[in-house]
């Protein structure tokens, strides 16, 4: 077998065997296919793609290239959730509690912020003391013990991915649907969980643009999942605008804890429940998502959810004084707002713009290493459907840099559109995607 003919095989259009896929994975993680040879073989299935047959073996592959997590000392069923990356995304923060407080184990893994999106593991680490290096033994213990923990992924955990996605980055094949698949997929069955709730995101703020390429996506994924036996579903969500107020680590923590007060914004506190609700469904805590959605209001009216959140960060070392003194977290030196220029009404929020300017004060990474700010970041004051007179502050900037500032503030203004009549509300879960088929809402 060699490289060489596989790569003439996809630029021809044929399907590739699973040991063929298989081959061309090993072969790059050991050296045997060089750099030259996999880009080739990305450019083919970006033109050519790949069956759902072949998706599915190509994140196999991938998954075989470093360990997997076993959970199998979890008692119950374990479900795990991955959005494709937003603005604003706290939801993990909000969603992780209620659904262990349902009795659903929940044993995450998540990764940092890269670029515009934000990352779980930034957002926890600004609370102080919080430990996300969690061993093996410790993790599975603690969601045993209390049904939660969180922590960061191993370097070992499909490290194929890591390595192709370098590669895809700097080729010009990374808006390839199964390459795009296969990369999520291979680190959610890597971490082991028995089934799978995706938020594929579309908007201006997603790397989906349009539902319908959120569609093609999610079903991507959806089949894989289905092929490899693990249950899973997608919703596909909106990112045209921001999720909640804040975007930046210290606020955002804040605001999922105003959330699981039962004051947090209204899109997080719903999509929250949506996403947490097949979570439940599926982990068997109810018969139905309409059910679990029930079980999730009064769990996060009644403050079990805000309890559980202080469990999990007694376990993991995080100052849960906080809870209650969000003075504790790591704070700006300065605010900036940024003013409406006209009287009318927000009409539209560009979320990349808003994600690129808070990544400009430091709440981003440009590079994998960058060193992030915990405490900068921005509040919407204003979000899309909300009337705003000239002169009233559209948005608040927390900065360190006031060099820094005044890039972003210019950004954020630019993001922002006005007009003399309301825009119609949009929805926010725009459709559902599960090996039976595609529904939009």
């Amino acid at each position: 077998m060699r490289a060489y003919d596989i790569i003439l095989n996809k630029r021809s259009g044929q399907e590739l065997t699973g040991e063929e896929i298989k081959f061309l994975i090993d072969g790059y993680m050991s050296g045997a296919v060089p750099d030259y040879q996999m880009a080739a073989v990305a450019m083919a299935v970006f033109f050519r793609g790949m069956t759902s047959r072949e998706t599915a073996d190509l994140t196999m592959a991938i998954v075989d290239s470093g360990e997997r997590v076993d959970l199998s000392r979890i008692s119950g069923r374990k479900v795990d959730k991955h959005s494709t990356g937003g603005v604003g995304d706290k939801t993990t923060l909000v969603v992780g509690p209620l659904v262990a407080a349902a009795g659903a184990p929940v044993a995450k893994m998540s990764g940092r912020g890269l670029g515009h999106t934000g990352g779980t593991i930034d957002k926890l680490e600004s609370i102080p003391g919080f430990n996300t290096a969690l061993d093996k033994e410790t993790f599975i213990e603690q969601v045993n013990r209390i049904k939660i923990a969180i922590g960061g992924q191993t370097g070992n955990l499909a490290p194929a991915d890591k390595k192709l996605y370098a590669l895809r980055d700097v080729t010009a094949t990374v808006d390839s649907i199964p390459l795009i698949a296969s990369s999520v997929m291979s680190k959610k069955i890597a971490a082991g969980a028995d089934a799978i709730v995706l938020d594929v995101k579309t908007g201006s703020g997603a790397f989906m643009k349009t539902v319908d390429e959120a569609v093609t996506l999610a079903r991507a994924m959806v089949e894989i999942g289905s092929k490899v036996g693990r249950q899973t579903v997608a919703l596909i969500t909106d990112m045209d605008q921001p999720l909640g107020r804040t975007v930046g680590n210290a606020l955002e923590v804040i605001e999922a804890v105003e959330c699981l007060r039962g004051q947090g914004p209204s899109d997080l506190r719903e999509l929250c429940l949506e996403l947490g609700s097949y979570m439940v469904c599926l982990a068997g805590q109810a018969d139905s998502a309409g059910q679990a959605r029930d079980i999730l209001v009064e769990i996060l009216d009644n403050g079990q959810g805000l309890a559980k959140f202080k469990e999990l960060l007694e376990n993991q070392g995080g100052d849960s004084r906080i809870l209650d003194d969000t003075s504790i977290l790591p704070a700006a030196r300065k605010t900036i707002a940024v003013t409406a220029q006209a009287d009318g009404f927000v009409t539209a929020i560009q979320a990349e713009k808003i994600g690129v300017a808070a990544m400009t004060l430091g709440a981003g990474r440009e590079t994998k290493d960058s060193v992030i700010d915990l405490a900068v970041g921005i509040k919407l004051n204003k979000k899309v459907g909300e009337q705003v007179t000239k002169g009233e502050p559209l948005a608040a900037l927390y900065v360190n840099d006031e060099d820094k500032g005044t890039i972003a503030a210019q950004t954020v203004l630019d993001a922002y559109s006005i007009r003399p009549l309301q825009p119609e509300t949009r929805k926010l879960v725009l459709g559902l995607v599960t090996s039976e088929g595609v529904t939009i809402y």
